[in-house]
């Protein structure tokens, strides 16, 4: 049986500190990779220079103005030629070596459109004190199938769990990604896409084994922006409510037993952590209190302050 062809497509803006590390971690993947097209947006931090060693990169430059979540990564894509396309992005690292094997198993038969794996947020020293995963994957490999009118009449809370997708990790059959590409949008295009692939029928796989690790650095701005875009568009595209962000006993007892296990290496950083989250957790109150009462307004009104605030969009910091 002929191995099957993966391209890998990645967006990227200065990621001058760990795009080496993403491309070496991909190219030491079980299952080879036949090219990595990078679409940049202007970067200027040295990132290209890095790129130039690399003989399998494919580089698209676009000017930093034209960038959105799904129409540059449509880009990548129509310049890809495997048969099989990764989504992942240059600030992402493989966790081992089976990341591409373990996407590839999630495709058990021809109705499965894509694969998605599991985020694991990395240890930082003040700003996560132990390594974490993101909730997109339960611990368990799910597969998800639906009629149009069975996706319909779920309620929004899990037309929102079962379109929980990723595209830092993620695999698509080129020829129905083609077909059925990303939305235009500057947020969500995976969840998005998710619930279009459903909504035609397509199976979606989520395989937690298939890990990368992945941290975006957040002042209050992005986190607040961020915030803010996710409920507009699980609000548009699932109908779903935002909930009040809260830190509840159980919440307060996690943060607890996450700091037991840490070893921070002084006070100052634990000081620093504390600070961090802290006002991260503020600003993803504030966009929700700034969603519900401009909701109340209407939904033109909710719809222009989205455009004003999220049209472009948002930018976590970059480490240092």
């Amino acid at each position: 049986m002929q191995d099957p062809s993966v391209s890998v497509v990645m967006p990227v803006k200065n990621e001058a500190l760990k795009i080496k590390a993403c491309i070496e971690g991909i190219l030491s993947q079980t299952v080879p990779v036949q090219e990595i097209i990078v679409v940049d947006s202007g970067s200027t931090d040295g990132t290209l220079q890095i790129l130039e060693a690399f003989p399998i990169v494919k580089l698209i430059k676009i000017p930093s103005i034209e960038f959105n979540h799904g129409e540059t990564r449509n880009l990548g894509v129509c310049k890809a030629t495997g048969d099989f396309v990764i989504l992942t992005v240059g600030d992402a690292q493989p966790a081992n070596e089976f990341w591409i094997e373990e996407l590839l198993k999630g495709f058990t038969d021809e109705t499965v459109a894509a694969v998605c794996g599991q985020q694991i947020v990395p240890h930082h020293n003040d700003k996560n004190p132990v390594d974490w995963f993101r909730p997109v994957s339960e611990p368990a490999i799910k597969r998800w199938q639906f009629t149009r009118e069975a996706f319909e009449a779920l309620d929004p809370k899990m037309k929102k769990a079962v379109c929980s997708w990723d595209d830092v990790t993620a695999m698509y059959r080129h020829s129905i990604l083609s077909a059925l590409p990303f939305q235009k949008t500057p947020y969500c295009e995976d969840a998005i896409w998710a619930r279009d692939a459903i909504m035609n029928g397509h199976a979606i796989v989520y395989n937690p084994a298939a890990r990368v690790y992945h941290y975006h650095i957040e002042d209050a701005d992005f986190s607040f922006k961020r915030s803010f875009t996710t409920m507009f568009m699980q609000y548009r595209f699932f109908g779903l409510l935002p909930q009040k962000p809260q830190l509840s006993f159980v919440a307060k007892l996690r943060w607890l037993k996450t700091l037991a296990k840490s070893v921070f290496p002084n006070g100052r950083a634990l000081l620093s952590w504390y600070r961090y989250n802290t006002k991260n957790f503020a600003a993803r109150q504030k966009a929700y209190f700034t969603f519900m009462e401009t909701l109340q307004k209407g939904e033109t009104e909710l719809d222009q302050l989205h455009t004003q605030l999220c049209g472009k969009p948002p930018v976590p910091l970059k480490p240092k």
